[in-house]
């Protein structure tokens, strides 16, 4: 039996929410929205989709396909262990899931900005403690965000370039200044992870992966098996549990990450009751393979969950970087190739939806026609560089669903001989200095289902004389390779947001094309999406933010960078039946803060 949890849809209309009035802070706040003001009132008991009478207790299993070398999840180095960053450190404030984007003060018990967000100051809780008993200062908050900003993650360094000046205000407060209009900035520092200064002297931050770090947040690292997994317990003294923001949260007693050779025998270990839940993301899947014995007993339970977030991208992205990528009309060619139709009907049933552009599934998503109002003028001054179709309308390819895919292969091969590549007499597609269409897919070891998507993908490659090498390589190989862009095309999955902001930068911006560990994996230089992005921070009334957006969308599109698969409406969790989540759904669904933040662990009596 599956449960079908009921959502609530959100379109325009959520962002129209989100757009309300804006009433300045005058005063120290408890939260802070992206636009407008926060919606729970000051005062408030819970957040709205937790239950506050959850009993703690108990644990929570995860498996995890891969390894992990590091302890530090704030780095570049390594492949951080899970865990760490969500649930032993704290940020300043903490973001709902049930607003676009809304935070709620967390170490910090006030936020005040002006009116432009050209400086932000927060004041910290008094009491507010690290693990080890020692006061969160706003030393501690100065340090950990210049030390991230400098050393840290790639994620950190953008919105760091646009600080000013960062200083303390008094005994527990501190100002942010910033250097440009940006109204996300404010909301970007409060989400900074606030670490322990003390326990980092005399380190070097940026190469320490060994180190377990001492956080304030719910829970402590308990035990650790390097690549093998990880355990994390309640801190029973954790300083935080009785805040309005934590109440129903954090309910179990330990969880534990354990890691496995690849995705497929993470399954097998739920099957076996190894680990307690499993995200399936193949619809075909979950209809036929979940009939063991443990889910006909009723010992394992399915649950759907929907949410309106956008689609986001997944699929194989081409890197331009490399020049048989960096023709439009090469990436239009492999894209063509590409049989979603048959590929989906073979994989998943035909079930899933195709993703039409990144930000699809929701009220931000690029139009289908020419581009029209606001979104034409936004891209009119770019129309000499952008790609075909982004002003004059573009849709991606379809199919007759048959294996040989012969309409678009013929479409294929037009281009690609427009861009001057011809099949020689060995059925080697070739350019006029004899040099063959070839590159390498690289994918991680044991993606069962990416490397069925590829093998099919390949095959289809060969009838236009393209032979590609698909190399798979373990954990630590993909994640260096990925990092320093050594690939042709490689997998890709990129979650977006109701609210994309200043990430987006570091996601498309020209920076990535040279600079290690960017999501920029398509190696993207594009005046034109940078534009749109500043138009999307700089909006003030839902009508520009909707159009900088669509704008964008349609840059990213029909760049025609990735080759896009299937999304999924709903989050398909299967978990054991102790394990329990609340009535009340957040906006965002199964996101970041949903599991295991708001479930329980209850035995069936």
């Amino acid at each position: 039996m599956v449960r079908m949890r009921q959502g609530k849809w959100y379109g325009i209309g959520v962002l129209a929410l989100a757009f309300a009035p804006v009433f300045v802070n005058a005063e120290p706040a408890p939260g802070i929205a992206m636009y407008g003001e926060p919606a729970l009132p000051k005062g408030f008991t819970q957040l709205p989709y937790v239950n506050p009478e959850a009993p703690k207790g108990g644990q929570i299993r995860f498996g995890e396909s891969g390894s992990f070398d590091s302890l530090n999840p704030w780095i570049l180095t390594g492949r951080p262990a899970q865990g760490i960053a969500l649930f032993v450190a704290e940020p300043l404030m903490m973001r709902s899931i049930d607003e676009p984007f809304t935070l709620y003060g967390l170490l910090a018990e006030s936020v005040e900005t002006d009116a432009a967000r050209s400086w932000v100051e927060f004041t910290l809780r008094d009491g507010a403690r690290f693990s080890d008993g020692a006061p969160v200062t706003v030393e501690d908050v100065i340090w950990s965000f210049e030390t991230l900003g400098t050393e840290g993650h790639p994620r950190y360094t953008n919105a760091w370039r646009k600080v000013a000046k960062i200083v303390q205000t008094g005994p527990r407060s501190l100002r942010v200044t910033f250097t440009e209009p940006d109204r996300e900035l404010a909301l970007i520092m409060g989400m900074r992870p606030v670490l322990e200064k003390a326990q980092w002297q005399g380190k070097e931050f940026a190469r320490a992966t060994q180190e377990v770090p001492v956080g304030s947040g719910p829970y402590v690292v308990e035990r650790v098996d390097m690549g093998k997994s990880i355990t994390l317990r309640r801190n029973p003294d954790w300083w935080g549990k009785d805040l309005p923001v934590n109440i129903g949260r954090y309910n179990f007693e330990r969880m534990r990450w354990d890691y496995f050779g690849d995705g497929g025998v993470v399954f097998e270990a739920f099957k076996g009751g190894e680990t307690d839940t499993f995200r399936e993301t193949n619809a075909a899947k979950w209809a036929r393979d979940y009939d063991f014995p443990a889910v006909r007993d009723g010992r394992v339970v399915k649950s759907e969950i929907p949410h309106q977030r956008p689609s986001g991208i997944t699929g194989l992205v081409m890197n331009t970087r490399l020049p048989v990528f960096q023709d439009w009309r090469v990436r239009e060619a492999m894209i063509d190739a590409f049989n979603f139709e048959f590929i989906n009907a073979t994989l998943n049933g035909g079930a899933e939806p195709r993703i039409t552009s990144y930000f699809a599934n929701s009220g931000l998503a690029m139009q289908q026609g020419p581009a029209t109002g606001r979104v034409a003028d936004l891209l009119g001054p770019y129309a000499a560089e952008l790609p075909p179709g982004a002003l004059d309308g573009y849709a991606l390819p379809v199919s007759d669903g048959t294996a040989l895919n012969r309409i678009n292969n013929r479409k294929a091969i037009r281009l690609l001989e427009e861009a001057g590549w011809r099949v020689d007499d060995k059925g080697v597609l070739r350019d006029a200095q004899g040099t063959a269409l070839s590159f390498e897919i690289l994918l991680p070891q044991g993606a069962a289902e990416t490397r069925a998507i590829v093998d099919i993908y390949t095959e289809a490659l060969h009838r236009l004389g393209i032979f590609p090498q698909v190399t798979s390589v373990d954990d630590a190989q993909y994640q260096m390779r990925r990092n320093s862009y050594d690939f042709g095309m490689t997998w890709m999955t990129l979650a977006l947001s109701l609210s994309p902001g200043n990430e987006q930068m570091l996601y498309w911006g020209a920076r990535g094309v040279t600079e290690p560990g960017s999501r920029n994996l398509m190696g993207m230089n594009s005046p034109a999406a940078e534009a749109m992005i500043r138009a999307m921070l700089a909006a003030k009334d839902p009508a520009d933010f909707t159009a900088a957006v669509r704008a964008l969308d349609r840059v990213l599109t029909t760049g025609r960078y990735v080759i896009p698969t299937w999304y999924a409406p709903v989050s398909r969790l299967a978990h054991a039946r102790a394990l329990h989540f609340p009535e009340k759904l957040p906006l965002y669904g199964d996101w970041p803060g949903f599991q295991p933040e708001t479930w329980w662990y209850e035995a069936a009596q």
